[in-house]
């Protein structure tokens, strides 16, 4: 390696690591991390300082990170919302099937971009209609996403829908994108072949599924052994290579790994490696290579280039306002447009679509650059204005819903005491076992099931619930079905077990657990070593309360600057994995599961404050 390629090379991870740390310490939350790291490639590259040399190192580091930017793309679609049983929040509204609805939809983006493509090629902007129709219809998963948890919309009924859009999007464009370069590309008319990698992919996933579940997989998944991510890696590259070698292009294969791999359910934790490597290491190599790489000197030298920038982003804009007005029928104008503007957003498809389309000699080098300086400015500009103007009046009357599978004793106190304005049970129950007790039968609806197999309970919508709570009499069981909940995607999955090692695996794949035997032990013990700790969790004045942080307008306020005036003491706060113990200087985060103690309506109103924006 030469000195440059080595200084080249520092230079770029230096500014990728400096990159969130800047943004973090200007406050500057409404420009998304990757476009951040183009900018800072944009001032450290052809069109700043220049400080950064090509080099073989950058470029294949470069590559792998997009490689895997799109495999984590194909990996962030949750297939399971194609099959959740639609929940309607508001039966006025008469929402129909949501999947059809986004369907029809996205159809008439593709329709409308098709237009407006034509537009551009009649005004000689561009030649090829198609690779510009991708271009326009083409919406950022990676976008939409995080913009709808950080605005609390995931479980509403336009955020799914919304969700639904741009996972179809995403799906279809990049299968359109495999297509066009079979048609188009150096081996154009061999477009079967790619028949032959999606009958590969569906071959790897039925290998995949039988494999995942064997019990030495288990015992090598830890250590440094760590099989999954070894056969996650090996599903990248064996993909990779053979959409090459058909004809396509390689980040169809690293997408079509993704997907795979989301439909094989893997555990959460196998997922925050993946992304750990992929948005810690290579990906924003890619991203600040996109700026370095990017020379607007060039770009802003054409007038062409210039009248180009603001005609895409309005055909951006208006291929996404009007097919998604068809939502006014059962939102509000204001909501309408809102989604509208964060369906604009575009990313990495396009800068794929753009790096194909001058490879081929479809487009010049400074029409790419225009192409992802417009998706840079869509990322901007249209996450923002969808926080500002999205409200959110489906979250504070939103009902979580729980399935309960056998219902005993130590469920039935709980029901009672759960607040119906947070929870809507769903009680199911075998007809050959005894409810303990019978009081129940007139208080709740309970669905009476002729066994607990799987096709049982899938056929009585048992798993189409926010959370699933298992505790029949058969142990075994209960393992079988939280497990099999797992896999089919259930976010909350709790189940009662009273063998350690059962515990153990359920909770390495995300399972909650409880014992009774365990409880009582625990509860005995201290009431005898700590009672006044047992009177926090039994007496109504002192007990302790759990509120979520959804309120983005107190993202990184330190609790000693919190302008909250009542009796409330946060006890703790837990942070994905972490539990932290609060001080003056803890700053509030998005989804922070707060843990606090103090009178009733102080607590309600915090809760107000901080769960329901």
């Amino acid at each position: 390696m030469h000195g440059e390629s080595v200084s080249s090379l520092v230079i770029v991870i230096i500014a990728a690591f400096l990159t969130p740390i800047l943004l973090h310490r200007f406050r500057l939350k409404m420009i998304p991390v990757v476009v951040a790291e183009i900018i800072v490639g944009l001032i450290i590259g052809h069109s700043g300082f220049n400080l950064v040399e090509n080099s073989d190192w950058l470029e294949t580091l470069s590559t792998l990170g997009f490689i895997f930017l799109m495999f984590l793309s194909g990996l962030e679609i949750d297939f399971t919302i194609f099959s959740k049983k639609w929940r309607k929040q508001n039966g006025s509204k008469n929402m129909p099937n949501p999947v059809k609805l986004a369907t029809i939809i996205f159809i008439g983006i593709l329709i409308l971009s098709f237009g407006l493509s034509y537009l551009f090629v009649l005004f000689g902007f561009i030649d090829n209609i198609y690779l510009m129709t991708l271009i326009i219809s083409t919406i950022s998963l990676g976008v939409v996403v995080p913009t709808l948890k950080e605005a609390q919309a995931m479980q509403t009924t336009v955020g799914q829908t919304i969700l639904l859009i741009a996972v179809i999007a995403d799906l279809a464009t990049m299968i359109l994108l495999a297509i066009f370069v079979s048609f188009y590309g150096d081996e154009s008319g061999n477009m079967w072949l790619l028949l032959l990698l999606f009958g590969v992919g569906v071959l790897l996933y039925f290998v995949g599924k039988y494999f995942r579940n064997q019990s030495f997989i288990e015992a090598m998944s830890k250590g440094t052994i760590q099989i999954g991510t070894r056969a996650v890696f090996t599903l990248i590259i064996f993909l990779v290579a053979l959409s090459e070698s058909v004809g396509a292009e390689n980040i169809l294969g690293a997408f079509l790994a993704g997907a795979l791999v989301s439909l094989l359910a893997p555990n959460q934790e196998l997922v925050q490696k993946l992304d750990s490597f992929g948005y810690g290491f290579l990906i924003p190599i890619f991203f600040v290579m996109v700026g370095v790489d990017l020379d607007l000197k060039a770009l802003f030298g054409e007038p062409k280039i210039l009248v180009l920038i603001p005609l895409l982003f309005f055909a951006l804009l208006l291929s996404k306002v009007i097919p998604v007005f068809l939502l006014k029928k059962w939102y509000d104008t204001k909501t309408v447009i809102a989604s509208s503007m964060l369906l604009t957003s575009t990313l990495s498809l396009v800068i794929a679509a753009g790096t194909i389309g001058e490879r081929l000699g479809i487009i010049t080098t400074e029409m790419n650059g225009a192409l992802v300086l417009v998706a840079v400015l869509s990322c901007i500009i249209t996450p923002a204005f969808f926080k500002k103007y999205y409200v959110n009046e489906e979250e504070a009357n939103y009902q979580q819903s729980v399935s309960f599978i056998g219902i005993n004793q130590a469920t039935i106190p709980v029901l009672r005491e759960l607040d119906p304005k947070d929870f809507e049970p769903h009680l199911f129950h075998t007809k050959q076992e005894n409810l303990d007790d019978s009081k129940s039968r007139s208080i709740f609806e309970i669905n009476e099931l002729d066994n607990y197999d799987f096709d049982t309970l899938e056929m009585a919508g048992v798993f189409q619930h926010d959370i699933v709570v298992v505790t029949t009499g058969n142990l075994e069981k209960n393992e079988e079905i939280a497990t099999y909940a797992k896999r089919l995607g259930v976010e909350r999955v709790i189940a009662r077990v009273e063998n350690p090692t059962m515990e153990k695996r359920l909770k390495e794949i995300g399972v909650d657990v409880f014992s009774i035997l365990l409880s009582s032990k625990t509860l005995l013990k201290a009431l005898i070593e700590s009672p006044h700790v047992v009177n926090i969790f039994t007496e109504q004045d002192s007990q302790l309360y759990e509120i979520n942080m959804n309120n983005a307008g107190y993202e990184g306020t330190v609790l000693r600057e919190f302008p909250f005036t009542g009796d409330v003491i946060m006890v703790r706060i837990f942070r994905g994995n972490d539990s932290i113990v609060p001080h003056g200087d803890t700053e509030l985060r998005l989804n922070d599961r707060l843990i606090v103690t103090g009178s009733s309506e102080y607590v309600d109103e915090l809760q107000q404050l901080l769960e329901y924006v």
